[in-house]
């Protein structure tokens, strides 16, 4: 009895140093995002000549880049195993960060997509640390697992924009160079801290007694197509408008980079922060109503961005936005996963995260051609008709599920 408690116990002190050097490494990694979202679009324009319309492409850059990850940490995984899988991840980001620096050194704008393709590829690993935090748990602390990495997510989006403004001039006259230069260090702590990493062996999925369904049976569910929609909506909406906030801050009202780094900071622990009690409130309402919740707050968001343009409405905007984001992109996700079966899961959410994350690089791609055009006011009113259709589309599941079902 007491041998086996004490067993009890050695095993939970391994799973608490798994999950603590995976909070760590997220934490590291993870500032990588909030660092490159930061300055990317500016440093994209300072690259551009006369035609500024292809400022936020290298956000599209890393948004691809991360979609491209989310698929090579997989196939990285299954072949090397997890840890080393990490570990390339880190290694893209230090290369994507050096070659952002030298790009920006140059005055290379597309050499500059392609590092900040490098660094969203790295980003892409990084967010299948909670997945992995999870895995290596046993079940009562898995909840405490992803607690730990929510908040070492809060971290990076403390840490990735105070380097992006203590980093920028670094190599002065060029700026930004130093604080794509500062992922260097970053990645490789990242990598240090990995080393120390002993996961278990993944394990197969046990199989399901039941024959899967068609994936086209599954995705024209209503269940599903709400879930999607609403999702899609709620995040390439939160990328539209945080890509062109810096542009606006910066460029059009003349605020210094760091408060444009400032305000992204603001926004990332906004996405994030909420996590913690996400999940608690989708259970005692339901993730309809945390969905819609999520897009009255964008909704609020884009009345605080008309108000006017001062810093506390480009800050209350984006705090907002990110608050909405978390309510309305987790409370989706909780929708689509009730869609269907655990042996029905791998083809649903690739079919899933490829609409996703395509429409997202497209949202971040047309950022900076609606600002350029039309101004920061357009970006936002954008807002208005994504969130009305999202609403109608919510309510009507919402609506369907009242409905009584016929004898």
């Amino acid at each position: 009895m007491d041998a086996s408690a004490k067993d009890a116990r050695v095993d939970l002190g391994i799973v608490r140093r798994r999950v603590y050097l995976l909070a760590a490494a997220q934490a590291v990694l993870g500032a990588a995002a909030p660092l490159a979202i930061s300055v990317g679009s500016l440093a994209g324009y300072q690259l551009l000549a006369d035609d500024k319309s292809l400022a936020t492409a290298p956000i599209t850059g890393f948004n691809v880049g991360t979609a491209l990850g989310a698929i090579l940490i997989a196939l990285a995984s299954r072949s090397f195993g997890r840890k080393p899988a990490f570990i390339g991840g880190a290694l893209i980001g230090v290369m994507g960060g050096a070659l952002a620096a030298i790009a920006l050194l140059r005055g290379n704008f597309w050499l500059f997509v392609l590092a900040l393709l490098m660094i969203g590829t790295c980003a892409g690993f990084t967010q299948k640390i909670r997945f992995a935090a999870a895995d290596a748990s046993p079940g009562p602390y898995k909840a405490k697992a992803i607690s730990w990495i929510l908040g070492a997510g809060i971290v990076s989006a403390v840490v990735g924009p105070q380097l992006a403004i203590w980093a920028k001039d670094w190599l002065a006259p060029v700026t930004f160079a130093g604080t794509f230069l500062a992922l260097i260090p970053l990645g490789l702590l990242a990598v240090a801290i990995l080393s120390f990493l002993k996961l278990p062996a993944m394990t197969t999925a046990t199989k399901a007694s039941g024959p899967a369904r068609p994936l086209r049976e599954i995705v024209l569910t209503q269940r599903f197509m709400t879930g999607m929609i609403c999702g899609i909506g709620t995040y390439a909406l939160m990328t539209f408008v945080m890509t062109g906030a810096p542009l606006a801050m910066v460029i059009g009202c003349g605020f210094p980079t760091e408060m444009a780094a400032l305000g992204i900071q603001w926004h990332v622990l906004a996405m994030f922060g909420p996590s913690f009690f996400t999940g608690m409130l989708i259970a005692r309402f339901s993730a309809e109503k945390v969905v819609a919740a999520g897009l009255l707050t964008l909704m609020a968001c884009a009345v605080v961005a008309h108000l006017g343009v001062e810093l506390w409405n480009f800050w209350g905007a984006l705090v907002l936005l990110g608050i909405g984001w978390n309510f309305g992109f987790i409370g989706s996700t909780a929708i689509v996963a009730s869609s269907y079966q655990p042996h029905e899961a791998d083809k649903v959410q690739g079919f899933h995260d490829i609409v996703l994350f395509s429409t997202v690089a497209l949202s971040s791609f047309s950022s900076g051609q609606v600002f350029v055009t039309w101004g920061w006011s357009f970006i936002n009113l954008v807002i208005w008709p994504v969130t009305i259709l999202c609403l109608a589309i919510l309510l009507a599941l919402i609506f369907s599920k009242r409905r009584p079902s016929s004898p």
